[in-house]
């Protein structure tokens, strides 16, 4: 097992990602978790008739490799079935204040949780407690709240099905709320504000099939190699085709650069690699937003001197495309010219398919190139070289992660990248595209079946019509709201359908403070985290099944559904026994709450969606007919139910009836408080490679090199040396912002890395405490974890093991 070390290493890696480090990191994980069956289990992992991964989002292909799993995925898998149990005896032995004493990686690391509890506080210890008694003393709190319905938060975890999904949001309008933030608020929410203004849907447009005849992918913000693995396998066959991969991102991060497949035996037999990315660009941390207008304005400007020679007869294009002038900018070369047809921006798609593109040309023209490069630390030559292979191309996807949506213009991010792709029509044709990869499992599809606090984005009049019950109207909490509101003594309860909340958020010291006064706290979880130690004056823990696990209920084994980041629906079918017998599904959970808290309804049949997971499918199709007909028939079809998209057919549903190029309001991703003063950095968060989101697997980032910890910041050469440190020094971090109140993680190791000159970047959820809650997207309320100011001093605490 991979743990924390009191004398941790680190040390540069030299392998590519995938190959054999892959291979002998699930193996540890597999034995570790005494996984039973691992390779029958292993076998079913995102195959049609199989169980949908429980780690990432990411397209399940209608013809499947043999081993359709990541490691992260496979990891995922062992962390669900492993055979250890935090049972009765665990709890037994251990009170609350001990462990709260321990490291996530171990509270997790305790197994499977296997019977309802309810915290006794004079022994301060969960206590079993009966399904049936649990629920009925959830429903009597809950109906004591009902008066200001508000005071509840119905949280979801982007784990959870859209079956049980689906029910859980009923239950939380039906009690009279619409207090339903997600992990989508947390990640991929400034995408759901940005798309719908920009070309009308909240999601991407590309498919899996798109990458089969791409020319090109830019691709920003994201580690695959972590993240998304199996993304790998579309990148190496369309590298194998000749397509191109330009990469933006702060960090070289190793699938950026090279990947061995552990499914060639050649590759793997000669130590074979495939180089992903024609280039890699390291933008500064924030500096996503100066980089795309740089992009766009090489674009721009490359047009109007095709469209000045045009003027004058020309007819090469081409010319202007290859040769530069003395200064960086775009010139003619002797006796050629290109001609009004063959400009370099789609002009004819502009004309019927946009509005703004005139105030957008200007703004790019205007744009100051000093202050681009002063930005992004990138320079013009790097970026007109983009727009120059991005021109060339007709067919262009653009795929990128949080590292542009966790900024506080990390909505205006997203609509600069929209903006690149309207430029050359890159949207609603094969194999172009935008495609925001997703984290969470299902997180994309909770939003499609109503988990919003957006009343606008739920059929509240379908719910109305169906069930028979007047909806909430106003707008419910997200998670900055609802975390601020718990600060303010406004929330009483806090229902967690799966996650880690107290470890997602920022301002973490802050709000388990507020978490610690609520009156209730109800888990619906499979393992133990920080969270439920964190409780309310009252405090349940209700084990669930995994997804891995065989359901059965009344008509007999059950399936469910979830929706990729491609906008494809999979059925997932559980294949492993329950870690428990006294385990509850989620949706028999939800459902015994609402029996439990709600009036009789009998337009609502609790029990019978309970009974056949069917049911709630046609009811989500009723719900939803244009997006999800055909669900329960057709979620099992190779490649799944893909939902209708406008946007892919060009249909735009905007207030202006087109695609719209919008502009942006700063140059700067981030918040302009403290930006470019001297001493103050800007921060990003990274998941490891032995993590996904707040579950840590182990203590071995082996890209990156570190082994044994994860108390460590990456640094610049140049900024270490500036506040007289070296390599192995031990640091604190200080939040630059000032709001009143002070937020410091100590004790970090420096690690000299490649990374941008006034950048730095810190393991997510260790210095999840430096972020202000305040410190989030302007439109979309993302927490803006990818560009927090900090200060760096010399520490004098001693270094912690690990967290």
């Amino acid at each position: 097992m991979s743990g924390p070390k009191d004398d941790p290493k680190i040390e540069e890696y030299s392998g590519p990602s995938g190959g054999y480090g892959s291979l002998g990191s699930v193996a540890r994980k597999l034995i570790s978790e005494h996984v039973p069956d691992a390779a029958i289990t292993l076998g079913y992992q995102n195959k049609p008739d199989g169980f949908m991964c429980v780690s990432c989002a990411w397209g399940k292909p209608a013809k499947p490799l043999p081993f359709e799993y990541c490691e992260n995925g496979a990891k995922a898998t062992a962390w669900e079935v492993t055979r250890k149990r935090a049972d009765q005896k665990f709890f037994e032995t251990h009170t609350l204040s001990e462990l709260r004493g321990w490291l996530d990686h171990d509270l997790e690391e305790a197994g499977r949780l296997t019977m309802p509890m309810r915290w006794d506080p004079e022994t301060d210890r969960y206590r079993p407690v009966a399904w049936e008694t649990a629920f009925a003393e959830i429903g009597q709190e809950l109906r004591a709240l009902q008066g200001d319905p508000d005071q509840t938060i119905f949280y979801v975890s982007g784990r959870a099905s859209l079956e049980a999904s689906y029910m859980f949001q009923l239950l939380a309008r039906m009690y009279g709320t619409n207090n339903l933030p997600d992990s989508s608020n947390m990640c991929h929410e400034s995408t759901s504000v940005a798309l719908p203004e920009s070309i009308g849907v909240s999601v991407g447009t590309v498919t899996l099939q798109d990458f089969e005849t791409t020319d090109l992918m830019i691709y920003l913000g994201h580690n695959v190699a972590t993240n998304a693995p199996r993304m790998l396998h579309q990148f190496q066959d369309a590298k194998k085709r000749g397509a191109g991969i330009i990469s933006i991102n702060p960090m070289r991060e190793r699938g950026l650069e090279r990947f061995t497949d552990p499914q060639s035996p050649k590759q793997m037999l000669t130590g074979g690699e495939t180089v992903i990315s024609d280039s890699i660009l390291q933008v500064a941390v924030g500096g996503d937003l100066a980089a795309l207008t740089g992009i766009c304005k090489a674009l721009v400007e490359m047009d109007d001197a095709c469209q000045d020679v045009g003027k004058a007869g020309a007819t090469d294009r081409e010319a202007i495309l290859a040769d530069t002038d003395d200064d960086g900018g775009f010139s003619i070369k002797a006796g050629a010219a290109a001609s009004k047809a063959r400009r370099v921006l789609d002009h004819d798609f502009i004309a019927e398919h946009t509005s703004g593109f005139e105030a957008f040309a200007d703004y790019c023209r205007a744009a100051d190139w000093l202050q681009i490069e002063q930005i992004s630390r990138l320079s013009r030559d790097q970026l007109e070289a983009v727009a120059k292979q991005y021109a060339e191309a007709e067919k262009v996807m653009c795929i990128y992660g949080m590292g542009l949506t966790q900024h506080v213009h990390g909505t205006e991010t997203v609509q600069m990248l929209v903006n690149l792709l309207l430029l050359r029509g890159n949207i609603g044709k094969s194999g172009a595209g935008i495609c925001p990869v997703r984290g969470h499992s299902n997180v994309q599809g909770q939003r499609t079946v109503g988990i919003t606090e957006k009343p606008e984005l739920a059929p509240l009049d379908k719910l109305k019509e169906l069930y028979d019950f007047e909806p909430p109207r106003h707008e419910g909490y997200t998670t900055v709201t609802g975390c601020e509101a718990m600060i303010e003594g406004k929330v009483k309860a806090f229902i967690a359908l799966g996650g880690n909340y107290t470890r997602a958020v920022p301002d973490i010291p802050r709000v388990e403070d507020a978490w610690g006064k609520l009156r209730m706290t109800v888990a619906i979880a499979t393992k133990l985290n920080r969270s439920h130690l964190v409780h309310g004056e009252i405090a349940y823990l209700l084990p669930c099944l995994g997804r891995i696990e065989v359901d059965v209920q009344a008509s007999g084994p059950q399936a469910v559904s979830i929706e990729s980041s491609l906008a494809q629906f999979h059925g997932s079918r559980g294949r492993v026994t329950p870690a428990s017998p006294e385990l509850m599904s989620e949706p028999a959970i939800i459902a015994g709450i609402a029996a439990a808290t709600l009036p009789d309804n009998p337009h609502v049949p609790w029990a019978a969606w309970t009974g056949d997971y069917s049911k709630v499918r046609l009811a989500i199709e009723k719900t939803w007919p244009a997006t999800f007909g055909g669900l329960d028939a057709h979620m099992f079809d190779p490649g799944g139910l893909t939902r209708p998209i406008a946007a892919r057919e060009r249909k735009w549903n905007t207030r202006s009836g087109k695609a719209n190029f919008l502009l942006p309001t700063e140059m700067f991703g981030g918040a302009a408080e403290r930006y470019g003063e001297e001493g103050v950095l800007q921060l990003t968060t990274v998941r490891s490679n032995d993590q996904f989101n707040t579950t840590i697997y182990g203590y071995h980032d082996r890209f990156r090199g570190v082994n044994g910890t994860r108390m460590v910041v990456f640094m610049n050469a140049t900024d270490i040396a500036a506040i007289e440190l070296v390599d192995g020094d031990f640091v604190d971090l200080s939040c630059a912002i000032e709001d009143g109140h002070e937020r410091v993680v100590q004790a970090l190791r420096v690690v000299e890395y490649d990374i941008p000159q006034g950048s730095c970047a810190a393991y997510f959820p260790e210095t999840s405490p430096l972020v202000p809650l305040g410190h989030h997207d302007i439109q979309a309320h993302t927490p803006a974890y990818k560009a927090v100011p900090v200060r760096v001093k010399a520490s004098a605490a001693k270094p912690a093991r690990a967290e």
